[in-house]
């Protein structure tokens, strides 16, 4: 079997399902586990991504409105590899390649007809079907089974941890910067099972755009940066964009020093097996810092000013 994943969740789920050895190709954006970095790359960014995050908002906005797509598809290596599965994905057009843009690929083609499985994920529960899903069409359901039921179990294990307030800490999750946007689909969830209470992302709803003037008023406990494709390192070259806001210091996590960079690339921005990391992650900040489990200054930071 032979199989190319477009999206970094399938390529993860895959790996974890012990079906590394059967991917021939990958997205650009698929980069975990290391050891699937020499595979082709069977796609590419359409524009520069080294801006900042005003710059590629507007980036994609202006592609979105020559093209349905702001990625290059490599057809003819694709074609060349001759897949029997290609994995992509249907729940956003700006995160990873679309459905319909792989179908395109070989309409008309008489040589070559891949399968081709789309992932949506939007709640928690989603995830576990992906997984289903995955191994059902590698043939190993029994492993795709398996892998859930230890991620469940592990998960429950963290809520069970989690103190009985009746007044949990507030968390606003910030998905972008410039324009201001919160956290959604599954976040919201992880917030809870860690401890705390999302005040403007809702489980199963898209990530949505709002403003300043909102995260002033709501005044959150504590605030958690995860851009989209950011790593730790690149977020914070974007944070001059919050430290300019206006009355950015008023904000009750910036005085007591509750704001939080965490690694939305490699975590957060990934429904799968990684989940798991992701609420552990959330559960040391929302905790603060009374579970550890070695993500600190790894995977999170607290902001400095």
């Amino acid at each position: 079997m032979r199989i190319i994943s477009l999206i970094p969740s399938a390529t993860e789920i895959i790996c974890a399902l012990g079906e590394e050895k059967n991917l021939v190709g990958r997205s650009h954006e698929c980069d975990y586990p290391k050891s699937i970095q020499n595979l082709p790359m069977c796609t590419k960014l359409k524009f520069d991504v080294s801006g900042s995050s005003l710059d590629i908002e507007k980036n994609v906005n202006s592609f979105l409105i020559d093209s349905s797509s702001i990625y290059h598809i490599k057809e003819d290596l694709i074609k060349k590899i001759r897949p029997d599965i290609i994995f992509t994905q249907s729940q956003c057009n700006v995160c990873a390649v679309s459905l319909e843009e792989v179908q395109a690929i070989f309409k008309g083609h008489k040589g070559i007809k891949p399968e081709i499985i789309t992932l949506k994920p939007q709640t928690i529960e989603d995830i576990w079907k992906d997984i289903n899903m995955v191994a059902e069409s590698l043939g190993i359901s029994k492993k795709g089974l398996r892998l859930n039921r230890t991620l469940k179990k592990n998960i429950d294990l963290l809520e069970s941890t989690k103190e009985n307030k009746k007044q949990k800490p507030t968390i606003a999750c910030v998905e972008w910067i410039e324009p201001l946007m919160f956290a959604g689909n599954w976040v919201p969830e992880m917030v809870e099972i860690a401890g705390g209470n999302d005040i403007f992302g809702f489980a199963g709803v898209h990530s949505s755009w709002n403003t300043f003037e909102n995260l002033l008023r709501s005044d959150p406990d504590k605030i958690i940066i995860m851009p989209c494709g950011y790593s730790i390192e690149k977020t914070k070259k974007e944070m001059i964009a919050l430290k300019n806001t206006l009355n950015w210091t008023n904000l009750k996590a910036y005085k007591n020093n509750n704001i939080f960079i965490v690694d939305g690339n490699q975590y957060f921005n990934r429904p799968g097996p990684r989940i798991l990391d992701s609420i552990k992650i959330l559960k040391e900040i929302i905790s603060n810092e009374k579970h550890l489990f070695g993500y600190k200054n790894k995977a999170w930071e607290k902001l400095h000013y």
